[in-house]
C-alpha cells in the first residue's frame, strides 16, 4: 500500500503524487466499496461503516451525580482559555467541593470541546489527561463527549473536527453576538457514519501521526513570525536611538534605557514632544444595540502587536454633553494604549492611527496630541518601539490590571533628531517594513494552507474518503516534504 505520508489530498481523498502522468496510476486510497449514507453531508460512506448520531457514539454532558467519590479532595480547573486545539493547560487545582456546584464535571478520557463562539470555531477541542485525582472541572461553556463502550476516545476527538460537523454546528448556532452557543441536540442528533473499534484505532493512529508532523512544521513557521517580529522590533529601537549613521559621533544619553544617541540629537521628556487625552469611560446606559448613529468603540483589545487597529464588533452608543467632539476621533489620530489587562497580554503603549472616522475614544485609551517638533509617522515608531515600552513599564501600577497615567507617560524619555532625520528614519523603517510584512504574510500563507491540508486530512479519514487499515508509519517522515506540498 503507498504511504500516505507521501500523499498530496485532491478532494479529500490522498493520492500518490508519483501517479502523476502515468498510463496506469496506482489505485487511489480508497475503500473497495461504498453505499450511500443518505446523508447529504456524509455522501457515500465504506459500506461496512454503520450509520448513527454522535449521541450513539459518546455520551454528552455527563450528569453530576454519576460523580460518587469525595468531594472534599482536589480536582482539576479549567478555564476557558485553557481549553485549545489538542491541549488542555493543566495548571490549576481546586477542591470539589468548590466547584462541583457551578462547573462542568469530566474526568480523564473524556474529550472536552468548546460550545461557545469563537472557541468553538477556533477547534479548542482536546482529550482530558492527568486530571488531578482523574476529576476535572470547567467552564460551563465547555461541552462534555464521554466515549460509549466501543468507542476509541482518540477517534472520537478527531471525529468532532471534521469539516461537515464543524460548519453544520456553527451555522446552527444560537444567541447574540460572542454569546453564541451550540446547541446539544444539534450535537447529539448529527449523523455520522463509524467503523468498528479496531479500524478507529488504526485511523487515530494515522491521523496522531500524520497531524503531529503537520503541527510541528506549523510551530517552526509560527516561531519563524515570532522571530521576524522580534527583528522588526530590534531595527525600530535602533533607528530610533542611533540613527542610520553608524560613523556619526554619539554621546551619553543619562538615560538607562536610551545609552548613547547621536551627539546632535535631543534628549527629552515625552510630554515636551506631545501630550495625552485620556478616553471616556461608557457606562452601560450609553449603549443600544439597535440604535441610531452607531460609533466604533476603541479599547485595549482593538491594538494588535503590529500597531493597526482592528474591530471585532461595533457597539452603538448614545451620547450627548459638550463632551461629545473631545471623544471623537477621525482619520489619522493618533492613539495609545494605557493599560495591560494583564501580565501576558503586553499592550500597554501599544499604538496605531485611526482609520476610520467613526470611532470614540474609551477608558484606558488617550488621544496623543502632537507638537510640531515630531513628525507623525516617526513618532508612532517611538511610541511602539521598546525602549518606549520598557520605560512605561516602569511607570504601570495594579494588581492584576496595569495601567499608567498620561501624566506619568510624559515623563518617559526620548531622543529627538532633526526633522530631515526623522523623516529618512521613517523612510529606512517603513521600507523594512514592506519587506518583513511581505515575508510574515507569505509565511502565515503556509501556515494557512498546512492547516487546511490537517483539517482535509482528518475529515477524509474519518469519513472513510480514504482507506489507512494498512498503514504503517514510515521509518522516517522529513518535515520539508510537507512543508513542500503545502507551498
Amino acid at each position: 500500500m503507498t504511504n500516505l505520508s507521501e500523499a498530496n489530498l485532491y478532494n479529500g481523498v490522498a493520492v500518490d503524487p508519483r501517479d502523476e502522468g502515468r498510463e496506469s496510476p496506482s489505485v487511489v486510497l480508497k475503500y473497495p466499496a461504498y453505499k450511500d449514507s443518505g446523508v447529504e453531508w456524509l455522501g457515500e460512506v465504506p459500506e461496512h461503516w454503520m450509520l448513527m448520531p454522535i449521541k450513539h457514539l459518546a455520551l454528552l454532558n455527563p450528569r453530576k451525580s454519576g460523580f460518587a467519590g469525595d468531594t472534599n479532595q482536589l480536582c482539576s480547573f479549567v478555564p476557558m482559555e485553557k481549553l485549545k486545539t489538542g491541549v488542555v493547560q493543566l495548571d490549576e487545582e481546586r477542591p470539589i467541593e468548590e466547584v462541583i456546584g457551578g462547573y462542568t464535571y469530566f474526568e480523564d478520557g473524556d474529550v472536552l470541546q468548546a460550545k461557545v463562539t469563537p472557541c468553538f470555531e477556533n477547534m479548542n477541542v482536546a482529550i482530558a489527561k492527568g486530571l488531578t485525582n482523574g476529576i476535572g472541572f470547567g467552564s460551563s461553556e465547555i461541552n462534555v463527549l464521554r466515549p460509549c463502550k466501543g468507542v476509541n476516545t482518540e477517534y472520537l476527538f478527531y471525529r468532532v473536527q471534521e469539516g461537515s460537523y464543524m460548519s453544520f454546528c456553527t451555522s446552527s448556532m444560537i444567541g447574540a453576538g460572542g454569546l453564541k452557543r451550540v446547541p446539544t441536540d444539534v450535537i447529539n442528533n448529527f449523523k455520522i457514519a463509524a467503523p468498528e473499534l479496531f479500524e478507529q484505532i488504526q485511523i487515530a493512529r494515522f491521523l496522531d501521526h500524520e497531524t503531529a508532523r503537520i503541527d510541528a512544521l506549523i510551530e517552526e513557521q509560527q516561531r519563524l513570525i515570532q522571530l521576524l517580529k522580534e527583528k522588526r522590533q530590534a531595527v525600530i529601537s535602533h533607528a530610533v536611538t542611533k540613527g542610520l549613521d553608524p560613523t556619526v559621533p554619539m554621546k551619553d544619553s543619562g538615560v538607562e534605557w536610551l545609552g548613547k544617541v547621536p551627539a546632535h540629537w535631543n534628549v527629552t521628556r515625552s510630554k515636551f514632544v506631545f501630550r495625552l487625552v485620556s478616553g471616556y469611560a461608557f457606562k452601560s446606559e450609553f449603549f443600544q444595540k439597535n440604535g441610531d448613529g452607531e460609533k466604533v468603540l476603541i479599547t485595549p483589545g482593538s491594538f494588535d502587536e503590529l500597531g493597526k487597529l482592528y474591530f471585532s464588533e461595533k457597539s452603538t452608543v448614545q451620547y450627548e454633553g459638550e463632551w461629545q467632539s473631545q471623544f471623537e476621533l477621525k482619520v489619522g489620530d493618533l492613539v495609545m494604549v494605557l493599560t495591560d489587562l494583564s501580565y501576558k497580554k503586553l499592550i500597554l503603549g501599544r499604538a496605531a492611527f485611526v482609520e476610520r472616522d467613526d470611532a470614540l475614544l474609551n477608558q484606558r485609551i488617550a488621544k496623543v496630541i502632537i507638537t510640531p517638533k515630531v513628525k507623525d509617522n516617526y513618532l508612532w515608531f517611538v511610541i511602539n518601539s521598546d525602549v518606549m515600552r520598557e520605560q512605561l513599564k516602569l511607570t504601570a501600577s495594579g494588581a492584576t490590571v496595569f495601567h499608567t497615567s498620561p501624566e506619568k507617560v510624559g515623563d518617559c524619555w526620548m531622543a529627538l533628531p532633526p526633522e530631515k532625520e526623522q523623516l529618512e528614519i521613517t523612510a529606512f523603517i517603513e521600507k523594512f517594513h514592506f519587506k518583513l510584512d511581505k515575508l510574515i504574510q507569505q509565511v502565515i500563507d503556509t501556515i494557512n494552507l498546512l492547516s487546511e491540508r490537517r483539517t482535509a486530512l482528518i475529515s477524509a479519514a474519518v469519513t472513510g474518503k480514504i482507506d489507512v487499515r494498512g498503514w504503517q508509519p514510515p521509518a522516517s517522515a522529513p518535515s520539508h516534504e510537507l512543508e513542500q506540498e503545502a507551498m
